[in-house]
Protein backbone atom coordinates (compact mmCIF):
# COMPACT_ATOMS: atom_id res chain seq x y z
CA UNK A 1 0.00 0.00 0.00
CA UNK A 2 1.11 3.58 -0.63
CA UNK A 3 0.20 6.86 1.04
CA UNK A 4 -3.05 7.08 -0.93
CA UNK A 5 -4.34 3.57 -0.14
CA UNK A 6 -6.47 3.14 2.94
CA UNK A 7 -8.75 0.62 4.63
CA UNK A 8 -12.05 1.33 6.37
CA UNK A 9 -14.20 -1.35 7.99
CA UNK A 10 -12.64 -3.97 5.70
CA UNK A 11 -13.02 -1.98 2.46
CA UNK A 12 -9.84 -1.10 0.54
CA UNK A 13 -10.05 2.42 -0.88
CA UNK A 14 -7.83 4.93 -2.69
CA UNK A 15 -7.69 8.68 -2.05
CA UNK A 16 -7.14 10.22 -5.49
CA UNK A 17 -5.02 13.38 -5.96
CA UNK A 18 -8.13 15.31 -7.06
CA UNK A 19 -9.97 14.72 -3.78
CA UNK A 20 -12.16 11.93 -5.18
CA UNK A 21 -12.35 8.50 -3.52
CA UNK A 22 -11.96 5.30 -5.57
CA UNK A 23 -13.36 1.95 -4.40
CA UNK A 24 -12.01 -0.51 -6.95
CA UNK A 25 -13.85 -3.58 -5.66
CA UNK A 26 -17.16 -1.80 -6.30
CA UNK A 27 -15.96 0.07 -9.42
CA UNK A 28 -17.16 3.20 -7.58
CA UNK A 29 -16.03 6.82 -7.54
CA UNK A 30 -17.18 9.12 -4.72
CA UNK A 31 -16.88 12.92 -4.67
CA UNK A 32 -18.15 15.41 -2.12
CA UNK A 33 -19.20 19.05 -2.02
CA UNK A 34 -19.09 20.04 -5.69
CA UNK A 35 -20.98 23.27 -4.86
CA UNK A 36 -21.84 23.80 -8.52
CA UNK A 37 -23.12 27.33 -9.13
CA UNK A 38 -21.30 28.99 -6.27
CA UNK A 39 -20.19 31.90 -8.46
CA UNK A 40 -23.80 32.51 -9.52
CA UNK A 41 -25.04 32.45 -5.91
CA UNK A 42 -22.23 34.72 -4.75
CA UNK A 43 -23.12 37.33 -7.40
CA UNK A 44 -26.86 36.98 -6.74
CA UNK A 45 -26.34 37.77 -3.07
CA UNK A 46 -24.37 40.92 -3.83
CA UNK A 47 -20.85 39.57 -3.52
CA UNK A 48 -17.99 40.68 -5.73
CA UNK A 49 -17.98 38.82 -9.07
CA UNK A 50 -16.06 35.55 -9.20
CA UNK A 51 -14.62 34.12 -12.42
CA UNK A 52 -17.48 32.12 -13.99
CA UNK A 53 -15.52 29.02 -14.91
CA UNK A 54 -15.96 27.03 -11.68
CA UNK A 55 -18.66 24.69 -12.97
CA UNK A 56 -16.66 23.80 -16.08
CA UNK A 57 -13.47 23.30 -14.10
CA UNK A 58 -15.15 21.02 -11.54
CA UNK A 59 -16.88 18.93 -14.20
CA UNK A 60 -13.69 18.67 -16.28
CA UNK A 61 -11.82 17.23 -13.29
CA UNK A 62 -14.67 14.83 -12.64
CA UNK A 63 -14.61 13.71 -16.27
CA UNK A 64 -10.86 13.12 -15.99
CA UNK A 65 -11.30 10.94 -12.89
CA UNK A 66 -14.06 8.96 -14.59
CA UNK A 67 -11.94 8.47 -17.70
CA UNK A 68 -9.06 7.21 -15.55
CA UNK A 69 -11.03 4.87 -13.30
CA UNK A 70 -13.87 3.90 -15.70
CA UNK A 71 -16.13 3.84 -12.65
CA UNK A 72 -19.58 2.35 -13.18
CA UNK A 73 -21.06 3.91 -10.02
CA UNK A 74 -20.71 7.53 -8.93
CA UNK A 75 -21.74 8.86 -5.53
CA UNK A 76 -21.96 12.64 -5.10
CA UNK A 77 -21.81 13.02 -1.35
CA UNK A 78 -24.02 16.06 -0.82
CA UNK A 79 -23.84 19.81 -1.46
CA UNK A 80 -23.49 19.07 -5.15
CA UNK A 81 -25.22 22.40 -5.88
CA UNK A 82 -24.66 25.58 -3.92
CA UNK A 83 -28.39 26.13 -3.40
CA UNK A 84 -31.71 25.53 -5.16
CA UNK A 85 -31.50 28.64 -7.33
CA UNK A 86 -27.95 27.80 -8.38
CA UNK A 87 -29.18 24.37 -9.47
CA UNK A 88 -32.05 25.95 -11.41
CA UNK A 89 -29.62 28.42 -13.04
CA UNK A 90 -27.24 25.66 -14.15
CA UNK A 91 -26.14 26.50 -17.73
CA UNK A 92 -27.47 24.16 -20.37
CA UNK A 93 -24.01 23.07 -21.47
CA UNK A 94 -23.20 22.04 -17.88
CA UNK A 95 -26.50 20.15 -17.63
CA UNK A 96 -25.67 18.29 -20.83
CA UNK A 97 -22.19 17.50 -19.53
CA UNK A 98 -23.64 15.98 -16.36
CA UNK A 99 -26.11 13.91 -18.39
CA UNK A 100 -23.24 12.68 -20.59
CA UNK A 101 -21.18 11.72 -17.53
CA UNK A 102 -24.17 9.82 -16.14
CA UNK A 103 -24.67 7.81 -19.34
CA UNK A 104 -24.11 4.09 -18.74
CA UNK A 105 -23.46 4.56 -15.02
CA UNK A 106 -25.35 4.35 -11.77
CA UNK A 107 -25.32 7.90 -10.39
CA UNK A 108 -26.38 8.66 -6.81
CA UNK A 109 -26.98 12.15 -5.41
CA UNK A 110 -26.71 12.13 -1.60
CA UNK A 111 -28.65 15.08 -0.20
CA UNK A 112 -26.69 17.74 1.67
CA UNK A 113 -27.47 20.79 3.74
CA UNK A 114 -27.16 23.06 0.66
CA UNK A 115 -28.87 20.69 -1.73
CA UNK A 116 -32.27 21.03 -3.30
CA UNK A 117 -34.61 18.10 -3.56
CA UNK A 118 -34.53 15.73 -6.55
CA UNK A 119 -33.70 17.48 -9.82
CA UNK A 120 -34.68 16.66 -13.35
CA UNK A 121 -31.09 15.89 -14.17
CA UNK A 122 -30.87 12.11 -13.90
CA UNK A 123 -29.57 9.80 -11.22
CA UNK A 124 -30.96 8.57 -7.91
CA UNK A 125 -31.49 10.68 -4.78
CA UNK A 126 -31.20 9.50 -1.19
CA UNK A 127 -30.39 10.78 2.29
CA UNK A 128 -27.72 8.13 2.88
CA UNK A 129 -26.58 4.94 1.20
CA UNK A 130 -25.43 1.75 2.98
CA UNK A 131 -23.22 -0.27 0.64
CA UNK A 132 -21.42 -3.38 1.87
CA UNK A 133 -19.40 -2.54 5.00
CA UNK A 134 -19.71 1.22 4.39
CA UNK A 135 -22.38 3.90 4.67
CA UNK A 136 -22.28 7.09 2.61
CA UNK A 137 -23.85 10.26 4.04
CA UNK A 138 -23.23 14.00 3.89
CA UNK A 139 -22.53 14.82 7.54
CA UNK A 140 -20.68 12.52 9.94
CA UNK A 141 -22.61 11.13 12.89
CA UNK A 142 -20.92 10.73 16.28
CA UNK A 143 -21.57 6.98 16.41
CA UNK A 144 -20.84 6.33 12.72
CA UNK A 145 -18.96 3.15 11.79
CA UNK A 146 -17.61 2.49 8.31
CA UNK A 147 -18.89 5.97 7.49
CA UNK A 148 -17.87 8.08 4.50
CA UNK A 149 -18.97 11.71 4.64
CA UNK A 150 -18.09 15.24 3.51
CA UNK A 151 -19.57 18.60 4.58
CA UNK A 152 -16.60 19.99 6.52
CA UNK A 153 -14.18 20.57 3.59
CA UNK A 154 -11.19 19.52 5.75
CA UNK A 155 -7.84 21.19 5.17
CA UNK A 156 -4.38 20.78 6.69
CA UNK A 157 -1.62 23.38 6.99
CA UNK A 158 1.68 22.15 5.57
CA UNK A 159 4.37 24.75 5.94
CA UNK A 160 3.04 28.04 4.58
CA UNK A 161 0.32 26.34 2.52
CA UNK A 162 -3.08 24.89 3.36
CA UNK A 163 -4.18 21.86 1.35
CA UNK A 164 -7.48 19.95 1.21
CA UNK A 165 -7.20 16.57 2.90
CA UNK A 166 -8.97 13.30 3.58
CA UNK A 167 -9.31 12.59 7.31
CA UNK A 168 -9.30 8.91 8.30
CA UNK A 169 -9.58 7.02 11.57
CA UNK A 170 -10.74 3.52 12.47
CA UNK A 171 -14.43 4.49 12.22
CA UNK A 172 -14.84 7.05 9.46
CA UNK A 173 -13.45 8.90 6.48
CA UNK A 174 -14.22 12.57 5.79
CA UNK A 175 -13.64 13.68 2.20
CA UNK A 176 -12.28 17.07 1.11
CA UNK A 177 -14.45 19.35 -1.00
CA UNK A 178 -14.16 18.57 -4.72
CA UNK A 179 -15.61 21.84 -6.04
CA UNK A 180 -13.39 24.57 -7.44
CA UNK A 181 -14.80 27.37 -5.26
CA UNK A 182 -14.87 25.86 -1.79
CA UNK A 183 -13.30 27.04 1.42
CA UNK A 184 -12.19 24.69 4.14
CA UNK A 185 -12.06 23.89 7.83
CA UNK A 186 -8.66 23.27 9.40
CA UNK A 187 -8.25 19.87 10.97
CA UNK A 188 -7.28 21.65 14.18
CA UNK A 189 -10.85 22.96 14.52
CA UNK A 190 -12.56 21.53 17.58
CA UNK A 191 -15.40 20.10 15.47
CA UNK A 192 -13.04 17.88 13.50
CA UNK A 193 -10.83 17.13 16.50
CA UNK A 194 -13.96 15.99 18.34
CA UNK A 195 -15.15 13.75 15.50
CA UNK A 196 -11.86 12.06 14.65
CA UNK A 197 -10.21 9.54 16.96
CA UNK A 198 -6.66 9.78 18.32
CA UNK A 199 -5.47 7.45 15.55
CA UNK A 200 -6.64 9.79 12.78
CA UNK A 201 -4.42 10.55 9.80
CA UNK A 202 -4.64 13.20 7.10
CA UNK A 203 -4.06 12.33 3.43
CA UNK A 204 -3.39 15.49 1.47
CA UNK A 205 -4.67 16.03 -2.05
CA UNK A 206 -2.37 16.96 -4.93
CA UNK A 207 0.09 15.14 -7.16
CA UNK A 208 2.59 14.34 -4.41
CA UNK A 209 1.21 11.83 -1.88
CA UNK A 210 1.53 13.06 1.68
CA UNK A 211 0.14 11.25 4.72
CA UNK A 212 0.63 12.43 8.29
CA UNK A 213 -1.00 12.21 11.73
CA UNK A 214 -3.99 14.54 11.70
CA UNK A 215 -2.90 17.93 13.10
CA UNK A 216 -4.94 18.88 16.16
Amino acid sequence: MNDRDLSLNGAVLTALPSGALWWQAQNLLCVSDLHLGKAERHARRGGSPLPPYEIRDTLDRLRSDLDETRAQTVICLGDSFDDLQAAQALPEDARQTILALQSGRRWIWIEGNHDPGPLDIGGEHCWELPLGPLVFRHIAEPDGMGEISGHYHPKVALGSQSRPAFLLDSRRLILPAYGTYTGGLRSTNKVLSGLMGPDAVAILTGKRPHRLPMPR
